[in-house]
């Protein structure tokens, strides 16, 4: 993924000439995956091209907020939401979500995020400094903090995780008075441990539901179940 300049789904393109982050099975997962019943308002902390913004657009008919701090980025995926068939539903800004937060008086019955560092976070030999670059720019404490604000009392969140940080989301979650409700763990294949994890968040209590995705067959064609999940969008499935 992420060779050529746009990528075509099934009833969107996304142009992704000048994000960095361009479209990659994290985005995908989490934007098939999250539950967007009964939402009427959306937030995606850290769009990069509007992938999920307009992937949850699609499934939803909810008002969606986008925000991107990065510019070329935040104006490639302004483009790709004026160019889709819900452009009168998200809105895609340039603000960082702390400078967000701080501003706004909204609240959102849904919040999800799959910023850049996630995927890169799950590159062999690049973790580590991948974790850094998430520390410094927006901690995990403070994701879930501002979540926990802008989340409605009965709304949920769903983020995607490097599976290494799990334990550490656990703690933070109940630190901002937050519940796990579903847990996915993600594995390219049977022979691989799962390396990236779903969460969906909430702040009503509920026994937390766990699950495991596998990517690839072990002949690496894909699974029947990635493709269950994806079939609303990947052209040919």
């Amino acid at each position: 993924m992420g060779r050529n300049n746009y990528f075509q789904f099934k009833q969107f393109r996304i142009n992704q000439e000048r994000s960095a982050m361009k479209v990659g099975i994290d985005g995908i997962l989490l934007g098939a995956w999250a539950d967007v019943r009964d939402c009427k308002s959306i937030l995606d902390i850290g769009t990069g091209t509007g992938l999920i913004a307009l992937m949850l657009a699609q499934r939803s008919k909810a008002q969606i907020t986008a925000i991107e701090i990065e510019k070329n980025a935040a104006k490639e995926a302004i483009e790709n939401a004026a160019a889709s068939p819900w452009k009168n539903r998200v809105e895609v800004t340039n603000v960082s979500i702390q400078k967000f937060a701080g501003e706004t008086s909204s609240q959102f019955d849904l919040i999800v995020s799959n910023p850049p560092f996630f995927q890169n976070s799950l590159k062999a030999g690049t973790q580590s400094r991948s974790l850094a670059r998430h520390t410094d720019s927006l901690p995990y404490e403070i994701l879930l903090k501002i979540t926990s604000d802008l989340l409605t009392e009965e709304g949920r969140s769903a983020f995607i995780f490097p599976e290494a940080a799990l334990k550490e989301i656990e703690n933070l979650t109940k630190q901002n008075q937050l519940y796990v409700k579903r847990i996915l763990m993600v594995a390219p294949n049977e022979k691989k441990a799962a390396n990236r994890v779903l969460v969906e968040m909430s702040k009503k209590e509920f026994s937390t539901e766990t699950g495991r995705l596998l990517i690839y067959n072990n002949d690496g064609s894909w699974s029947d179940t990635f493709k269950m999940l994806t079939r609303d969008y990947y052209l040919n499935f």
